[in-house]
């Protein structure tokens, strides 16, 4: 049996901090200034946390063996499996024309990209989020983007940082009931908590987005827009956690934060309009080795006659998809005539997702998919392992949960979904294995990566970190966000960042006399800004946008915004802790 040493090297928490932070230097290291792709720095990744957790803290080699195994394994179900299964889901409407129709649909919304891309990524992308987590947003609105003439990098990146605000109520907010069980903190004072943080961040992703494709002149054209879907949000995400649900919260933000942008575009449009022109891109489902030559530009739009020609930076990428350059779609779009018929097919799938997910909490039928018999689960063979209190360690628990797993009910509403769009059953079954296919080099990031966490979770690297930023006294209400932050650009996911930290959380708090729910939900807040760094995230994106090699160019372009959002939040947790913001806690 092994337990770790939260102070192994030498005696010092210090030094020992110092080594539990060379897998991590190392992936950031390869990621972000070697530019090596992200499969092969999550491997060397690996292989050091099993250096540092054997030579450094004497963990035994085939428990860090075994440890990285069930990471790994954990990497595929359940997190994996959502992403498959919901971007299957996808690509068969790709293979029908249905995608070309809810494009078609959203691009009538508003002729301006800048309006599209709120609506996408930060309102339909939150949707995602609040059904299925774990990549799904990212690799569906990224795509969505393309078809609409954004370039991959742009699209990824915009896709990346409208992820942030939904996340610690994504998934039906399972981020919030893991917070709960390992804190042992009331889950719906955790959700008002929440509630009362990442409103504040929403109300500015939206001028975020519009800021990464067009610039402070499009923040200021597009404020009405941006300000109205912000603080709708903001206010539904606020009312919601804190009155009604905290499992529909980010549902109804979504909802209302698109309906929003909807109404008030039927009073007001933007004086300029912008759009991108690209003629060389190629967008749909499978990956294509064509290049772009990009340039944007602005359209006089709402009765005025103006033009403005726009740069992107952004350089010349493969592009990541085969069904058509935007001048073909654009002919194609010209010669279609989309019945009411036409379009409810292509809105069907997502309503089935929707759904299924929201029955799938009703009692009798959410029973039924809990059934212990369908979600066995198992101690990992041969990994036996203690706390560094010396209590029998969770990690080795692998639970199987085949029927309840989101990724089940999403390959259950791509069965649903066959028949009503009318795909055969031999192109869906061939549109699911070129979905492995395309998510190749993903799936083996995802798995490497979460090998690395659960590597460092076990040898005691993650608690020494979290031990030595605890150890900062009445600081730690700034570092508490960070902590969370770390956790999920680890891992990839707020509720895995809140199952590892949110117990040291609180155990910081009462040391330092701060308010353990504050700390807490601080946790999940911070842990929300660093999803879009995440080398699980940045290879669904690139894998989503034909960039697979390139998340290192993503991670460059995304890593300001989630350090800017991570100092806001940090100062909003601050001032929580103080008289200044101190009543905001419930």
């Amino acid at each position: 049996m092994y337990k770790p040493v939260l102070d192994a090297v030498g005696g010092s928490l210090l030094l020992t901090a110092l080594v539990a932070m060379l897998p991590l230097i190392t992936l950031f290291v390869m990621l972000g200034a070697l530019r090596i792709t992200a499969w092969k720095a999550a491997i060397a990744s690996l292989v050091v946390a099993i250096l540092v957790a054997v030579i450094g803290y004497s963990m035994p080699i085939g428990q860090a063996l075994l440890a990285g195994s069930e990471g790994a394994a954990f990497g595929f179900f359940p997190i994996l499996w959502i992403v498959i299964n919901a971007i299957w889901v996808y690509n068969m409407t790709v293979v029908t024309g249905h995608f070309d129709v809810l494009r078609r649909s959203f691009a009538k919304v508003s002729d301006d990209q800048r309006i599209q891309a709120v609506i996408i990524a930060f309102c339909f992308g939150a949707l995602l989020e609040a059904l299925a987590g774990f990549g799904t947003p990212v690799a569906i609105t990224s795509v969505m983007l393309i078809a609409l003439g954004f370039r991959p990098l742009k699209a990824a990146v915009v896709a990346l940082v409208a992820n942030t605000a939904p996340v610690a109520f994504g998934a039906l907010a399972v981020p919030i009931t893991t917070l709960a069980t390992v804190s042992g903190l009331p889950e719906h004072a955790l959700s008002q908590m929440v509630g009362r943080q990442t409103p504040l961040l929403g109300i500015f992703v939206p001028m975020a987005l519009v800021y990464i494709i067009d610039k402070g002149k499009g923040v200021r054209e597009t404020l009405p827009a941006t300000l109205t879907c912000g603080f709708a949000f903001a206010i539904a995400q606020f009312v919601t956690s804190n009155f009604i649900s905290t499992q529909l919260t980010d549902i109804v933000a979504a909802l209302v934060g698109a309906l929003s942008v909807v109404m008030l575009l039927r009073v007001w449009q933007p004086r300029n309009g912008y759009i991108e022109t690209d003629t060389d891109v190629v967008v749909g489902g499978a990956t294509s080795g064509a290049t772009r030559d990009a340039s944007s530009g602005r359209v006089g739009s709402a009765g005025t006659d103006s033009t403005r020609t726009g740069s992107s930076g952004d350089g010349d990428h493969p592009v990541g998809q085969g069904v058509g350059t935007l001048a073909e779609l654009a002919e194609r779009d010209a010669a279609s005539h989309d019945t009411r018929q036409d379009v409810l097919k292509a809105y069907a799938p997502y309503l089935i997702i929707v759904v299924l997910f929201v029955l799938a909490q009703l009692p009798g039928i959410k029973d039924f998919f809990n059934l212990k018999a369908a979600n066995p689960s198992f101690t990992w063979p041969g990994l036996d392992l203690q706390t560094a209190a010396g209590k029998p360690s969770t990690i080795p628990l692998f639970k199987l949960n085949v029927l309840s797993a989101a990724g089940t009910l999403m390959i259950i509403a791509g069965l649903i979904t066959i028949p009503v769009i009318g795909i055969s059953p031999a192109k869906a079954l061939k549109a699911y294995g070129a979905t492995y296919k395309q998510l190749a080099t993903a799936i083996v990031t995802v798995m490497a990566v979460l090998g690395l966490a659960y590597v460092m979770n076990a040898s005691g690297e993650t608690a020494t970190l979290g031990k030595w930023l605890a150890a900062s006294g009445a600081l730690f209400a700034v570092l508490s966000p960070i902590l969370g932050w770390l956790g999920v650009a680890v891992t990839g996911s707020d509720t895995s960042s809140n199952s590892l930290f949110g117990a040291l959380q609180v155990q910081a708090a009462k040391a330092t006399g701060l308010p353990e729910l504050l700390m807490a939900a601080s946790n999940s807040s911070g842990g929300v800004l660093g999803k879009m760094i995440s080398p699980q995230n940045l290879a669904i994106a690139a894998a989503a946008v034909g960039m697979s090699g390139k998340e290192g160019d993503i991670f460059r372009k995304v890593l300001g915004w989630s350090l800017g959002f991570l100092a806001f939040m940090c100062v909003i947790v601050y001032l929580q802790s103080t008289p200044v913001l101190g009543w905001m806690i419930p």
